[in-house]
């Protein structure tokens, strides 16, 4: 039987991709970038110890920011990146800028080349790709001032106000880019939920409706079938059927009000069939119902939209001989309602009307099976029911 979708995760509930996709990206890139500057780095430190760089400091220095960049990886790539983070990153850098006259040579200082420039480029990047911007640009002011401190200290004017100029544009470009991603990605997050929301909201109505239908089906086979038949004197006194008949009706109405579930597993169809049997008062039914086993929800259905078709016989042809046939082979049931009545023409049937549209082909549909009439004025009424384990 086909499933609807299942109603169990409210929209407000699933992560939004694109929010996801953005802090995935934006936690391993600054890992990754931190972890590989500080190895860079590290190898370039130490390199060139002329004077005024003193071993002695740079020597710790090195192995303290190289430890912090690994475990600033590790960190971030297992737990994301916090505000913690990212103020222990912007403040070791700016501690090993102020510190640039004992830790860089002046001949690797000129051209922005120096590893601490590197350092101080790859922290304001990450910082403005992982704080929000109230926090990251001041944080990109603090570097900018901290390198050119630590540059003219060290002497080298030029270099002081040209790599500050650089940090401060490359603060500027990535906030605003960062700024600009988290803005658009917003709107897609929120477009996602709100599509999400309407699609739930349209499966509920859906599977109200079907519920409604259900229902309806339930009724008009049951009190309103029997109702019909008392009132068109097809019943004639005391009559032990017509008491089975409101005997049944009853448990299908308690079934509704406790909003009882079709049974699962496997039920034999010609049993239920017999069962719709013993429902219908009037004149016997000739019977062809040879075993067989179907779903227990393709039971349900082939045996209620029997007993539509064959309370139609009753109400509006009554009298008729009438032929209930099972047909089963090789997973497909084929169920047949025959009457010799006057017959109709199913092109005039009002649209209101639920005996055909809903009892039968209705029912039938819910389980992905079918219906046909073929049927006209004077030539009796043939009603076809199918279902097939291959769809």
């Amino acid at each position: 039987m086909p499933a609807l979708p299942t109603l169990s995760t409210p929209p407000d509930t699933v992560e939004p991709p694109a929010a996801g996709a953005f802090a995935f990206i934006f936690t391993r890139l600054p890992a990754v970038l931190r972890l590989s500057c500080g190895l860079v780095c590290a190898v370039v430190a130490l390199a060139v110890r002329t004077p005024p760089v003193r071993p002695e400091l740079l020597l710790p220095a090195v192995a303290a920011l190289t430890a912090w960049s690994v475990w600033y990886a590790l960190r971030a790539w297992r737990h994301g990146i916090g505000g913690a983070l990212v103020a222990g990153d912007v403040a070791l850098t700016s501690a090993a800028c102020l510190a640039m006259p004992v830790l860089v040579a002046p001949e690797v200082l000129p051209g922005e080349a120096s590893w601490i420039a590197v350092l101080a480029s790859t922290t304001v990047i990450n910082t403005q790709a992982t704080a929000p911007a109230r926090w990251s640009v001041p944080a990109g002011l603090l570097l900018a001032a901290t390198y050119a401190a630590g540059a003219h200290t060290a002497g080298n004017t030029a270099e002081a106000s040209a790599h500050a100029a650089t940090l401060l544009a490359q603060t500027a470009c990535t906030a605003m880019l960062t700024t600009v991603m988290r803005r658009r990605l917003a709107r897609a997050d929120a477009a996602f939920v709100a599509d999400q929301r309407a699609t739930r909201e349209a499966l509920v109505a859906r599977t109200a409706r079907e519920e409604e239908r259900q229902q309806n089906r339930d009724l008009h086979d049951t009190v309103l079938a029997t109702l019909t038949m008392v009132g068109l004197g097809a019943v004639a006194g005391p009559s032990a059927a017509l008491r089975e008949r409101c005997a049944a009706d009853l448990r299908t109405l308690a079934a509704l009000a406790e909003a009882r579930s079709v049974p699962s597993g496997t039920a034999w169809l010609d049993e239920r069939l017999r069962e719709v049997l013993t429902r219908l008062p009037g004149p016997p039914v000739s019977a062809d119902l040879p075993p067989c086993a179907v779903p227990a929800p393709v039971a349900e259905a082939i045996a209620e939209s029997a007993h539509a078709a064959l309370s139609n016989v009753s109400r509006h042809a009554p009298g008729a001989a009438t032929v209930l046939r099972l047909r089963c082979d090789a997973g497909a049931v084929a169920v047949e309602v025959i009457d010799d009545g006057p017959g109709f023409d199913p092109a005039t049937v009002p649209a209101h009307r639920y005996g055909l549209r809903e009892s039968v082909r209705g029912r039938m549909a819910t389980v992905g099976g079918r219906a046909d009439v073929d049927s006209a004025p004077g030539r009796g009424t043939r009603i076809r029911l199918e279902w097939s384990d291959v769809g």
